[in-house]
């Protein structure tokens, strides 16, 4: 039955008044975004229930995806389209005289993750939810999760997101399914009457941890899957023991703050805990929920698939392992077969220092039984492998080595399937950082290129794109992106180019308006826009862009008169709060805007802006004003990028190294259509081998860069003494760890074919129109098929839950 607007404002009223006992005239924006939640969480709590039922009437094979991270976006707007109910409801409030788009901003933005790997896993859930494949996420509930960024004289300052401070409506708390996590203490090994070895606990800290479910609603499917996120409390039975306010906050650290300060042991002991405790949860509740099936355990693999994103989860795999063996009465063998072919992991990095590893002294303290599963898995492999391989290899692929249990080797050696994000860093992990594993077990590794759902990045970042699309071409592309490909034929339109024109110029008028309201900037919107929004980390050299913004602004300083391209530069990022030299960078780069912004010999030929607080909702207002998208990583460092796709899809050009999904972003659009530039991962892997980079050389035979990098140090950029010092000694003395200067001259070079290009509005919107029409393999719905097809081996069971919910809709 289709939902009406009268039928919508009569339910609506009624669900307010219930919430708020008085007017709808009397209410805050708050207030009418949380009783507009609630009555969508009422109208699509059928399909919920129905979809749960579905999955467990038809036993049907589930798809757990475990990540430290989600980054869900405000969610709003996504539910309203996913229903189909977004016009609607959009004319239902305008009726009642309610603006929907200051409703839609009252939402706050979960803080639950930090960037790429948080919002690939939401890009997924929805695309699990939209092809009717049975998943769920499971995570943490964080109180606070990723600090709020300020900026401060230009210096990153963290405080506290309280994301929950109104409540989140989407969540349900679901106390009955809450489940036991134990920590510490000891666990003895003792032989039971059938000769089996069992642990005796003794003095452990036990909590309890409660799961808060939210419905993950597919694309007007009535499918709605389940993201289950888990918080800390002390045991009701327990209060007795927890006499202090330090002893309390021992509990509530676990589920506080995301990724909270590892530079010191305690602060590793907490990330620990954290991992541990949201692994041990979710396996928990996995195996509750297939012991209600009554199948044989031999099953358990052809019921359940479990994802390891990134190491973090990794523990999933003794966890499994502990209840198969102590609570379950399995054998070693028959638990370890159970537990790899229900594993799969997704590697996210080729950096050592990110390949997580912790102190064996560590875990032996906080999970002990968990310790003596991960050393009887480490010594099978030795025992394994010794006779079939040189020893040196063998012992170079061990779990526990050199003091440390090493997750990423557990996760591999524990997993049927390893999977890396774009077909370049595949292909490093296997000749380069895991080449030992991928010579051991070479039918493990795979390739699945990351993925962006369209539906949040298109339809409702961009309306005006997508109502244009859906004009051209029709509206299946949104169910089947590869019909974005037929877009193309409209690439010599000028009147289809015309229209993608004036389309982006008035995205650009929006971020305009948000930097003049929120940062004091006037900004031109017939400007070339460059953006580049992605977390601080050197070697995503942020550093290289700054430089080329330095470059142009030593030639206009030099001749006023210039004729130049203005450009308006505009960065997101945050920075670990431990990672210091990343925040030397920005305040680097916020010192180069105010000096920049407020020079009137530059005036608009360049503005430089650096956005507080990046997260979801601000990239959905720049990301559809871009027009430059800067992918500019060291090359061979980066393992996929998920930015670059959806600034493409955006109508954006990429000006690339190639690396990443930037290689497979080229192959499909082509490389007259996106601005290449440095070096090759094999060029920076000689380098590493035969060791004859000299940053030095390069900075004393480069007058024009050796005058950009002395601004640093010569007090031409005013208040950097020591931050300017540092990053000029990183570059210069210390070696350039990431080929800045390498690449400089080649980056400079490539932005100024840039400029020329703008010139030419015509052949500027031609490219960014191929760059959308070439964008549809970049969408998750296709990665996530790859996934279920070729790891997780199930199937989308969308007859079978429409059958369901038909079936059992009253008459």
């Amino acid at each position: 039955m289709v939902l009406t607007t009268k039928e919508f404002r009569e339910d609506f009223s009624k669900t307010f008044e219930g919430l708020y006992a008085f007017d709808l005239s009397e209410a805050s924006p708050i207030q009418y975004y949380t009783a507009l939640g609630n009555y969508l969480k009422v109208y699509s709590a059928d399909n919920w229930s129905h979809t749960n039922q579905a999955y467990l009437e038809h036993q049907v094979k589930q798809v757990y995806y475990f990540s430290m991270e989600f980054l869900p976006g405000r969610m709003l707007k996504s539910n309203l389209l996913n229903l189909g109910i977004l016009d609607t409801v959009r004319d239902g409030l305008r009726e009642m005289g309610l603006d929907f788009e200051v409703i839609a901003r009252a939402e706050v933005d979960p803080a639950l993750g930090n960037g790429g790997l948080g919002r690939l896993a939401s890009c997924f859930m929805d695309s699990i939810a939209s092809l009717g494949i049975p998943g769920n996420g499971n995570g943490i509930r964080y109180r606070y999760g990723l600090f709020q960024q300020k900026l401060v004289d230009g210096y990153q300052v963290e405080l506290p997101e309280n994301w929950l401070r109104d409540g989140n409506v989407w969540e349900v708390r679901k106390e009955n399914k809450a489940v036991m996590v134990r920590f510490g203490g000891q666990a003895i090994l003792s032989e039971d009457p059938d000769g089996r070895l069992k642990p005796i606990y003794s003095q452990t800290q036990n909590i309890l941890a409660v799961p808060y479910d939210t419905g993950m609603i597919g694309y007007q499917n009535e499918v709605v899957n389940n993201l289950r996120l888990w918080s800390a409390e002390i045991p009701p039975e327990e209060e007795i023991h927890y006499h202090t306010i330090a002893d309390r906050e021992k509990v509530n650290q676990i589920t506080e703050v995301l990724y909270p300060d590892d530079s010191n042991y305690e602060g590793q002991t907490l990330r620990l805990r954290q991992e541990y405790f949201f692994t041990s949860a979710g396996v928990q509740s996995i195996v509750r929920y297939y012991k209600q099936m009554g199948l044989a355990w031999q099953h358990f693999p052809d019921k359940v698939a479990i994802h390891i994103n990134d190491t973090h989860p990794a523990l999933c795999i003794p966890e499994l392992m502990r209840i198969l063996l102590d609570e379950e009465g399995l054998s070693w063998e028959q638990a370890w077969e159970i537990t790899q072919k229900t594993m799969s992991y997704t590697n996210h990095t080729i950096l050592q220092e990110a390949m997580e590893k912790w102190p064996v002294r560590m875990v032996q303290e906080l999970v002990p039984r968990i310790y003596q599963i991960i050393e009887e898995i480490n010594q099978r492999h030795i025992d394994k492998k010794l006779p079939l391989y040189t020893p040196e290899l063998t012992y170079r692929t061990t779990i526990i080595a050199d003091g440390y249990v090493k997750m990423a080797h557990l996760a591999i050696i524990g997993s049927h399937s390893v999977n890396g994000v774009a077909k370049l860093h595949t292909e490093i992990l296997m000749h380069e950082v895991l080449r030992d594993f991928y010579q051991m077990y070479p039918a493990k590794f795979n390739n699945k290129t990351n993925g962006i759902t369209q539906r949040r990045w298109l339809h409702l970042a961009n309306e005006g794109l997508t109502k244009l699309i859906d004009n051209k071409i029709g509206t299946a592309w949104k169910t089947n992106p590869s019909d974005l490909k037929l877009f193309k034929s409209f690439a010599n339109n000028e009147d289809t180019l015309a229209q993608l024109a004036e389309i982006k110029l008035e995205n650009k008028k929006q971020f305009a308006a948000y930097a003049e309201k929120e940062m004091g900037i006037e900004l031109d919107p017939t400007a070339l826009f460059d953006v580049q929004i992605k977390r601080l980390h050197a070697y995503k050299r942020q550093l290289l862009n700054a430089l080329h913004i330095l470059d142009r602004y030593l030639k206009i300083k030099d001749d006023p008169d210039l004729d130049i391209q203005p450009r308006v530069f505009i960065f997101g990022a945050k920075a670990a709060p431990s990672y210091v030299y990343a925040k030397q960078i920005i305040k680097l780069i916020n010192t180069i805007a105010d000096m920049v912004n407020n020079d009137p010999a530059i005036g608009n030929k360049i503005k430089v802006i650096f956005v507080e607080n990046y997260g979801v909702s601000l990239a959905e207002l720049i990301i559809p004003a871009a027009e430059v998208s800067e992918q500019i990583s060291l090359a061979g460092k980066e393992a996929s990028g998920t930015s670059n796709m959806k600034l493409m899809l955006n109508g954006a050009l990429t000006v690339a190294t190639l690396d990443g999904a930037n290689v497979e972003i080229r192959d499909f659009v082509g490389e007259d259509n996106i601005f290449l530039f440095g070096l090759n991962d094999q060029e920076v892997y000689a380098f590493y081998e035969n060791g004859t980079y000299h940053s030095r050389d390069i900075y004393d035979s480069n007058p024009r860069l050796q005058r950009v990098l002395n601004t640093f140090i010569d007090g031409t950029i005013p208040g950097i003494e020591t931050e300017g010092r540092v990053i000029f000694d990183s570059l210069v003395q210390y070696n350039d760890e990431y080929f800045v200067l390498k690449d400089f001259e080649s980056y400079v070079e490539v932005q100024g074919k840039v400029d020329q290009l703008y010139q030419d509005p015509m052949a500027w919107n031609q490219k960014s129109l191929l760059n959308i029409a070439s964008s549809g393999p970049f969408s998750a719905d296709f990665t996530i098929k790859r996934y279920a097809e070729e790891i997780w081996k199930t199937d989308s069971q969308l007859p079978a839950i429409q059958q369901y919910i038909h079936l059992t809709e009253p008459i």
